[in-house]
């Protein structure tokens, strides 16, 4: 999770409209031993399709690298990867000694805005390690943490449809505005409403999510079944046969009755259970006879 930072304004700043590489340094890129590259403490990205890693390693070994790696130098003749850990990964795996790189140098801050900016630009991102690395990116932008830039989000929100008289400082509102017009994939609201939810989901879906085996609108059905056993069963079936939205909301309707008769019979062993207990007949006679008229009614009915 992000933490607050404090970094001098200026310096964000600095990073708006940042591109990758120079012309230059991608015709230009040096080379250096794959074994003094070293991975961030903290990666925006978590989950590589097998399928597109099996690719790109395939392309690797047919021809190279074709985009360097971004880099900066750390300590002890080292680099830290800033951009590109699914080339230097395929790179790994087909024993890679040497790598072609971009070396430069940076703050920790821009190595953080590249890093999740070259994330952001992936189309195979998932949902939810794309809504964290937006996220992450806002936090960024706007030195606060996590928790408050959410807040933030929903201030504005609030602000916009005149349901708060909060005042949000325009500085934050056109940064936010900024930030999602330059990556062209969702508006603020629609972030808000349709993609912050999804940090919400349970463990088991939002695993799944990450994995690349369901779509976000599915997540968001699935997690309509409450019963931990009925969602990871339901969850199961989707992945193994592919079901598509308007399958599983038909599963999921049939699972209302049987909700509905496990309530009643809950219901009805709990009464049960409190009437021995109580030894009304015993202990309170007159409530007694008030709930034999009862019982009475209840077998009538049971016997029409």
């Amino acid at each position: 999770m992000t933490t607050k930072r404090n970094i001098p304004s200026p310096e964000r700043n600095k990073l708006k409209n940042i591109s990758l590489f120079t012309d230059e340094e991608k015709l230009n890129p040096s080379s250096i031993a794959i074994e003094k590259i070293k991975l961030p403490s903290s990666q925006p990205r978590r989950y590589f399709s097998p399928q597109s890693m099996e690719t790109l390693i395939a392309s690797v070994k047919k021809d190279g690298i074709l985009q360097p790696l971004l880099v900066r130098p750390i300590v002890n003749d080292e680099y830290e990867l800033v951009a590109g850990e699914r080339r230097y990964r395929a790179a790994q795996t087909i024993g890679l000694l040497e790598v072609p790189v971009v070396v430069r140098e940076m703050s920790d801050l821009e190595a953080t805005q590249y890093a999740l900016t070259e994330n952001l630009q992936r189309e195979d991102l998932n949902p939810v390690e794309e809504t964290e690395a937006i996220l992450n990116l806002l936090a960024l932008n706007l030195d606060k943490a996590i928790p408050e830039v959410i807040s933030l989000l929903n201030q504005i929100s609030n602000s916009k449809r005149g349901l708060t008289n909060n005042v949000v400082r325009k500085t934050d509102i056109g940064m936010i505005e900024d930030i999602f017009k330059t990556l062209g994939k969702l508006s603020l609201e629609s972030f808000r409403t349709h993609r912050l939810p999804l940090l919400n989901l349970s463990t088991d879906i939002l695993d799944s999510l990450r994995q690349g085996e369901i779509a976000y609108t599915k997540a968001i059905v699935l997690a309509k079944v409450k019963n931990e056993q009925q969602r990871k069963e339901l969850l199961s079936e989707v992945i193994s046969k592919n079901l598509s939205l308007s399958e599983i909301k038909e599963r999921i309707k049939q699972l209302q009755p049987q909700k509905e008769s496990n309530l009643a019979r809950e219901k009805i062993n709990k009464i049960v259970k409190n009437l021995n207990q109580s030894k009304m007949w015993e202990k309170e006679p007159k409530k007694w006879q008030k709930l034999e008229k009862l019982l009475d009614k209840i077998e009538l009915l049971l016997d029409e």
